[in-house]
């Protein structure tokens, strides 16, 4: 039998299946026998084969080779540690030291407030990072969809199986769950019990999870963002943590899909490994975690500039007491509102000039009607006459 000629010699070869075949065919075979490959998988094992298609879909991969999770530690990544908390704090702290009168006290109470929440979420971040288990922690992470809507999440936390977003919620008393989901605080004043109705952290969850769906789904097809939105409760699920060790909850009464998404800080790791182990989802690997964390970190949070804390700047010249009311000057006519009168009560405006605060020496519009009426309207130039 004669063997190949010589031009058929100097053409590129490669195996296939052990067959010697031209190279510009191989690609055709090999996609040949994956498509029939994969034909016979989802006629043997459906199951497994949807399986995979979810992974894909959720931007997970299949972790192919050897495990070698026995012989490796488990890693803990914080991709994001700091949250604009703190500097907001830092500046409530600088505005105290000007602030006067009740403006002075509303700041005190935000401070008590932005303090508890801080050492909150420290006890959260110190129970994830001894964890114990593969994951990769976003903290203090802000969001907004392309229709609008915009979610502040605590936490993003990804593990091998199941995404988290945490709410935390720092809070004081005790907390009860009733039969309709509604969550009611008891807290001690002055020797007596007060009962209080607060807005519902599950509610809140539900939103920044909304919203996370719509961000991820943004730059895919209509197809595909009809598939990845409908596995997406299944490998994204919500927790609230209640950070304070102090409290109590009562949930004997709560419905049970209420109940399982409410935990203690302490029991937050458990809760995270119990939900991981119980899902019959794909794992995927810590390099997969890493790329995600990534893609959320640098494609989708939003470094937002801290502005609320310029609602106590402006109450500053509105609650001073009326003893300390920036003094009447000569009236001027630059930006002077149409009529010259207040557009809450109606009352003649007057220019005022500020005394003490940081905005001292500012000229401004205030109301004649003070202290029952506290318009003001800030003067950008002024002539003097």
């Amino acid at each position: 039998m004669a063997g190949p000629s010589k031009r058929q010699r100097e053409k590129p070869q490669t195996f296939v299946c052990g067959f010697c075949v031209p190279a510009e065919l191989s690609t055709k075979i090999c996609t040949n026998l994956w498509i029939n490959l994969r034909t016979e998988l989802f006629l043997v094992s459906p199951i497994w084969y949807t399986k995979i298609i979810q992974a894909q879909i959720a931007g997970k991969r299949e972790t192919r080779g050897i495990n070698m999770g026995l012989f490796s530690k488990p890693e803990v990544v914080i991709a994001k540690e700091s949250s604009n908390a703190k500097e907001y704090l830092r500046q409530l702290e600088e505005l105290a030291e000007k602030a006067a009168g009740e403006n002075a006290k509303k700041i005190a109470k935000e401070i008590a407030v932005v303090k508890a929440g801080i050492i909150g979420e420290d006890n959260i971040l110190f129970e994830l990072k001894n964890s114990g288990m593969d994951m990769v922690v976003l903290h203090d992470l802000y969001i907004e969809s392309v229709s609008g809507a915009s979610a502040q999440i605590d936490f993003l936390v990804l593990t091998p199986k199941i995404n988290f977003v945490l709410e935390c919620k720092n809070l004081f008393g005790n907390i009860e769950i009733n039969s309709k989901g509604d969550f009611i605080r008891t807290i001690r004043c002055g020797g007596r019990y007060y009962k209080e109705g607060i807005y519902s952290p599950i509610t809140q969850n539900q939103r920044h999870l909304q919203v996370l769906n719509e961000c991820r789904n943004e730059n895919h097809g209509k197809v595909m963002a009809a598939l990845r939105n409908h596995w997406f409760s299944n490998f994204f699920k919500g927790l609230i943590v209640l950070s304070n060790p102090k409290t109590i909850i009562n949930d004997q009464d709560a419905p049970q899909e209420v109940k399982k998404q409410v935990v203690r800080a302490d029991q937050l790791v458990e809760t995270i490994k119990r939900m991981n182990r119980e899902s019959s989802e794909l794992k995927s690997s810590m390099k997969d975690l890493k790329e995600d964390g990534e893609y959320y970190l640098n494609k989708m949070h939003i470094e937002k500039p801290i502005t609320y804390i310029e609602k106590f700047k402006q109450e500053e010249l509105e609650d001073q007491p009326a003893a300390e009311q920036p003094a009447l000057i000569e009236p001027a006519k630059p930006e002077l509102p149409e009529k010259n009168l207040c557009p809450k009560c109606g009352k003649p405006l007057v220019m005022r000039e500020a005394r003490r605060g940081t905005h001292i020496g500012e000229k401004f519009w205030g109301c004649t009607g003070f202290p029952q009426c506290h318009f003001i309207k800030k003067i950008v130039k002024t002539e003097n006459s």
